[in-house]
């Protein structure tokens, strides 16, 4: 297969990826196509409200005349378009069912193992087979507290040229703190409609944005431009919907209790995200993940808009055809 200059993608790599019908038949067709990451069904939601979840984006980007690309290791394979057996999969965790990081990847693919994909590792195969836009719930970021504990998604905004539509990044997270680690590492980092930098499950998080567009429209005339000049990626902020929204007074004594609790019971590393936000989710009687839904589906939305407005700059960069 010949591949267009804009994927990067090697006979290598090849052996170990497989691209659906159609997200391939976009790819050659210069369709508008929507990146979609897979924790959230592996380690983010309860079976069978991730699968569903899943099923309802797709959904949304199909109704909005773009091509869904949900990513994910699925028994040692990279998948690049998920079926509804590997949907099924990632939902019920049958098997061993991780949660895969850009460094988890060779081992995984080693073991044969399924895994659901972080932003960073979404973002960074979206990239090898020239996906432009991706839309997420929550970027990652700094956590909170003394130690050193940074996700590699803001290392991936740095190095993928990818629009990330996202709600801010998780509001268990020091957001301060992340937002000037993207500024320092040369992210561009622009908000939708609001002045403050959203916080997740709250439309503001106390920061303010630097780089404001009007809508999603305005956003991707920006975005486009930062793609002819630049090669980083761009973090979308786009808040939950006001109906949406749970207030920051509120959310954040979940959020304190369960960082607390995560430190007594001594959680580190990757099990630190999915534990905070099942607890978050515990503590708030459930409203948590109806926000959690909430904003993902709006972020789908708008990343497809987002998606729409890119196809002339993708077919700019991207000319030659896959055959």
């Amino acid at each position: 297969m010949d591949l267009f200059p804009g994927a990067q993608l090697t006979k290598r790599i090849m052996k170990y990826v497989d691209i659906h019908p159609n997200v391939l038949h976009a790819l050659s067709h210069s369709i508008p196509i929507v990146a979609l990451e897979s924790t959230v069904i592996s380690h983010g939601m309860e079976y069978p409200a991730n699968v569903e979840t899943a099923k309802s984006l797709e959904k949304i980007c199909i109704d909005n005349d773009c091509v869904p690309a949900t990513i994910a290791i699925i028994n040692g394979r990279i998948k690049v378009g998920l079926n509804e057996e590997s949907l099924e999969i990632l939902g019920k965790r049958e098997g061993t069912v991780m949660k895969s990081s850009i460094r988890d990847l060779p081992y995984i693919l080693t073991k044969k193992y399924s895994a659901g994909t972080t932003v960073a590792c979404t973002s960074a195969i979206a990239t090898l087979v020239g996906i432009r836009v991706f839309a997420t719930g929550g970027c990652g970021g700094v956590h909170r507290g003394p130690d050193w504990d940074v996700s590699a998604d803001l290392k991936a905004l740095f190095s993928c040229p990818i629009c990330v539509v996202s709600a801010g990044v998780k509001a268990i997270l020091d957001i301060p703190k992340t937002v000037e680690a993207l500024e320092t590492n040369g992210v561009c980092v622009l908000s939708v409609g609001c002045e403050d930098f959203p916080a997740f499950y709250s439309r503001s998080s106390g920061v303010k944005s630097s780089l404001v567009a009007a809508d999603a429209s305005e956003a991707a005339d920006i975005i486009c431009t930062h793609f002819e000049t630049l090669s980083s990626g761009v973090l979308l902020a786009n808040p939950i919907p006001e109906k949406d929204e749970i207030p920051s007074a509120v959310i954040d004594l979940h959020i304190s209790r369960a960082l607390k609790e995560c430190e007594e019971l001594g959680i580190k590393g990757k099990d630190v995200t999915p534990f905070l936000l099942k607890r978050v989710n515990d503590l708030s009687g459930g409203s948590a993940l109806k926000a959690n839904i909430a904003l993902i589906r709006n972020n789908v939305s708008v990343a497809c808009t987002v998606a729409k407005k890119t196809v002339e700059h993708q077919v700019y960069l991207f000319s030659d055809k896959i055959e």
